[in-house]
């Protein structure tokens, strides 16, 4: 009887962990995201922002920057805004070069201007979110 017990239970967690990450759907705020490249800027990337139900507190990615061209990083939540996604981006040395959150204010994108040619980080965080779900596009111009 006990056994029973403990495969059921063992069943109704898997059951529950699968529908937790089903709930988020970061292909569709990545579909939103695209077009919202401002005017100018060439679509390079895209990024799923999967924090597994609050259960990672940042994703992070990778991606190599050249010298002399204007990168835009864009978030787009499953509402189709950005409530509660945060963007910092690192130089190769981790150093933090820009980020979402000015003055206490949430941006939907950033816009860098790279200088050195190199790898960059873009870290996403959560910032008071209950989604913790979104999507993120990446876009250059010269």
């Amino acid at each position: 009887m006990k056994i029973i017990k403990y495969i059921l239970l063992v069943i109704a967690f898997v059951f529950i962990e699968q529908e937790s990450q089903a709930q988020c759907a970061p292909t569709e705020s990545v579909k939103v995201c695209i077009p919202k490249l401002a005017g100018g800027f060439h679509f390079l990337k895209s990024y799923e922002i999967n924090g597994r139900g609050g259960r990672l507190d940042k994703v992070e990615y990778s991606y190599p920057f050249a010298k002399g061209t204007m990168y835009m990083v864009n978030l787009c939540s499953a509402d189709g805004g950005n409530k509660g996604l945060v963007v910092t981006l690192y130089d190769s040395s981790r150093k933090q070069i820009a980020t979402s959150v000015v003055n206490g204010q949430q941006l939907q994108a950033i816009v860098f201007n790279c200088q050195s040619t190199g790898i960059y980080y873009l870290t996403y965080t959560f910032d008071n979110s209950t989604a913790y779900c979104g999507g993120s596009a990446l876009g250059f111009k010269r």
